[in-house]
């Protein structure tokens, strides 16, 4: 029997009625409805589902974001489409299994013993040969030889031509995998359906409930938002912090969520969390207490990744964890001329008002993580000079780079945990936000140099964009005050021309006092276009107008011809050097701190110094927040799921497995054996006869005489080497009884 790709023929109904059935119960339709799905799987895998619209703009544009949100490619797995068509394969899928089932079946019992001996002729495995056994009882014993190696035997004996036919089948099990693979698509499909949005759904059009959109505390959201505990299939996601309960989950949907009550509410008692030297999590779990809202039990639980707890047929899966409203004091380090330092405290999730003169600002607390393990490996440290010569071939390299275990990698890591860091947004009055990241802790950069430890403070514009950082040098005294005074004393023109002339007069002697002049005019031009300084000496404060390094780069190529930009350059950043030094010098002294040693350590902070001031008026804010202390507040993530599917969708993959192994590894083969009378064939056939199954090799018909000659076939649904071997083993057993 072969299997149909052809639809289910009605003789009823109009036309149009006719071949919907047949499209709809064809393989075929089955198929494409298979593939769009596996498309739509391919898409919700490699487009992050259920991000916010924003995200999807930053990533792709307003355009691309726009039509994921139309065609509901950010929502692939509860979307309508994707529904009707898993309910279109369902349907599809059972009609073929319908239509196909009856045929299989009886085919399991039909051996089709009627075959006439001629048509044996025209096989590919086919054996001729004369025994030595009358008809009957050649059969019986092949009969016997084949039950006994497990074949299904039937013998029939045709009165007409005094002949016997035997017939066998094995592996009748080939077909069953027809209907277990098939019936597996269904059942997955149907725990599928039961275990998505489609009964969520459907409460939501019967049953009057509608998204929330809003903001606000759980409580006050209103009934029409909610699901009843009672809701027969769910899946959300439930935020409990240390010490708090909660029995409220939050189910994502399409501009917004449903709330579902549960039938008891989890209480956070202590969450785990252990770390690789990565920095990666090892391990995350939570002990909780459940509290049972109708018998008012306490049942204590511990919940980790892969061991869920369950009560009352629903399970409480380890998620993720996140802040559970840590506390966090930060202090303000002002990067602008009128900022003023203070301190602020906050919780994370929160925000506080500030003011900066007439603009009034918003600091969110996004964010704080107590380990950051980062990579401080050269990214060019298995090829250092390759980048400049490019004839260079190092044979021992390239061999040790790709030989070896199978965990290597040609990229060298130095992962080192820096410490806390905190994360905020600072959004203006028009609602315009930037987002910062800074770290607690000084960090050396390159271990086994002279350059100084630096104070990271992170800034990126959107969440597309990566962290750029403003890099502040430690000074001896383990801050970075010798920075902040620096800076407030660039922005004051006294202490400038005082800094210019403590270096005109060490650099050039008194008695030459015309070149003690110029060279202070050239300082003071230099210290002042680095300032950013407006020509009367006042600090510019507009953002457009250069200022650092950028600013004397300008300044030379406006005022220097090109041949001669070089050679100045350096007498400029000299200068500069020598002027900042002073006026580093000056204001560590005004604040009772020891003067800076004249070695090489001084020179790398200095260095680092003149980059810090430049990079710092570039940054966005007029002041920057770093992390003073903190007391965390760790919160557990949970994912709660009531899933009646479950098992549904269990029995489906074992369905497949089977199904999958029947069709590929057992092969259907059928053996027909006929005996006619005498030493030569019969040449003639007639299908009527009697016939009887290999359990009744006992029936006694006559002999008609003491030999026989036998046509041996065999027919298997694959061609393969296994297939021959086996045809040469029939034909020695069956038919060893040779003349």
């Amino acid at each position: 029997m072969t299997v149909s790709t052809q639809g289910m023929k009605v003789h009823w109904g109009s036309r149009s009625l006719r071949a919907s059935v047949e499209l709809l119960s064809s393989m075929r339709f089955s198929i494409s409805l298979l593939t769009v799905i596996c498309i739509a799987s391919v898409i919700g895998t490699v487009l992050k589902q259920q991000e916010p619209l924003g995200n999807y703009v930053n990533q792709f544009g307003p355009f691309w974001a726009q039509v994921f949100s139309l065609v509901s490619l950010n929502t692939v797995y509860s979307a309508w489409w994707f529904l009707l068509i898993l309910a279109f394969l369902v349907t599809s899928t059972s009609l073929c299994i319908a239509r196909n089932t009856p045929k299989i079946l009886a085919d399991l019992n039909h051996l089709k013993e009627n075959v006439r001996e001629q048509s044996l002729k025209a096989f590919g495995h086919r054996a001729e040969g004369n025994l030595s056994e009358a008809p009957e009882a050649a059969a019986r014993r092949i009969g016997q030889t084949l039950v006994q190696s497990g074949w299904k035997v039937k013998l029939q004996h045709r009165p007409s031509s005094g002949g016997w036919m035997v017939a066998a089948k094995k592996g009748a099990a080939n077909k069953l995998g027809y209907i277990a693979a098939h019936s597996a698509i269904v059942l997955v499909c149907v725990g599928g359906l039961l275990d998505g949005d489609m009964v969520v759904r459907a409460q939501m059009w019967l049953g009057g409930k509608s998204i929330y959109t809003g903001g606000g505390l759980i409580a006050d959201v209103p009934a029409q938002h909610r699901l009843s505990d009672r809701n027969p299939t769910f899946r959300g996601n439930l935020l409990v912090a240390e010490g708090t309960q909660s029995g409220t989950a939050i189910l994502n949907q399409p501009g917004g969520v449903l709330l579902q009550e549960l039938p008891f509410v989890i209480e956070l008692k202590k969450f785990i969390v252990e770390y690789y030297s990565t920095g990666m999590p090892k391990l995350f779990a939570s002990d909780i207490i459940i509290h049972d809202r109708e018998t008012g039990e306490k049942i204590p639980a511990r919940v980790e990744v892969n061991h869920p707890a369950r009560h009352k047929g629903i399970e409480i899966y380890q998620s993720s964890f996140d802040d559970g409203g840590s506390s966090v004091t930060l202090k303000a380090i002002p990067l602008a001329p009128a900022a003023k330092a203070f301190e602020i405290q906050g919780t994370i999730g929160g925000a506080s008002s500030l003011t900066n003169g007439a603009d009034k600002l918003t600091l969110e607390y996004t964010g704080l993580r107590v380990i950051n393990v980062e990579n401080f490996a050269s990214a060019n440290s298995l090829g250092a000079g390759s980048g400049t010569d490019v004839r260079k071939v190092d044979l021992h390299q390239a061999i040790d780079t790709r030989l070896g275990a199978a965990n290597k990698t040609v990229t060298r890591k130095e992962l080192r945990n820096i410490g806390p860091s905190v994360s905020y947004k600072l959004r203006d009055a028009a609602g315009q936000a930037r987002e910062f990241n800074n770290y607690m802790l000084p960090v050396k950069m390159d271990e086994g140099t002279d350059s100084p430890a630096v104070y990271l403070m992170g800034v990126r514009e959107t969440p597309a964009d990566p962290f750029q950082y403003l890099r502040i040098p430690v000074d001896a005294e383990g801050s970075m005050d010798t920075f902040l005074h620096l800076r407030a004393a660039l922005a004051d023109p006294v202490q400038r021309e005082l800094a210019v002339k403590r270096y005109a007069g060490q650099a050039i002697g008194a008695d030459r006092p015309e070149l003690a002049q110029q060279l202070a005019a050239s300082a003071s031009r230099a210290l002042a276009l680095f300032a950013g300084a407006l020509p009367d000496g006042a600090p510019t404060g507009n953002a457009k107008t250069p200022a650092g390094l950028q600013a004397i780069s300008d300044f030379m190529e406006a005022n220097v011809p090109e041949a001669e930009r070089n050679r100045a350059g350096e007498v400029l950043i000299r200068i500069l050097n020598g002027v900042l030094f002073e006026l580093t010098q000056m204001t560590r002294a005004q604040h009772g701190l020891k003067p800076l040693a004249q070695d090489d350590k001084m020179q790398g902070f200095m260095s680092q110094m003149v980059l810090s001031l430049s990079d710092a008026h570039h940054y966005p804010a007029p002041m920057a927040f770093a992390l003073k202390d903190f007391t965390q507040v760790q919160a557990s993530v949970f994912q709660v799921a009531r899933a009646p599917g479950r098992n549904i969708v269990y029995l489906g993959c074992a369905f497949l497995i089977l199904g999958v192994f029947a069709m590929l590894y057992v092969r259907e083969r059928r053996v027909w054996v006929w005996l006619a009378p005498g030493g030569g064939n019969s040449g003639h056939s007639d299908n009527s006869g009697h016939s009887g199954e290999g359990s009744g090799l006992a029936h006694s018909v006559p002999e008609s005489g003491t030999s026989s000659h036998a046509t041996m076939a065999l027919s298997t649904n694959r061609k393969t080497m296994d297939g021959d071997k086996e045809f040469e083993m029939l034909k020695m057993k069956l038919l060893q009884a040779l003349l």
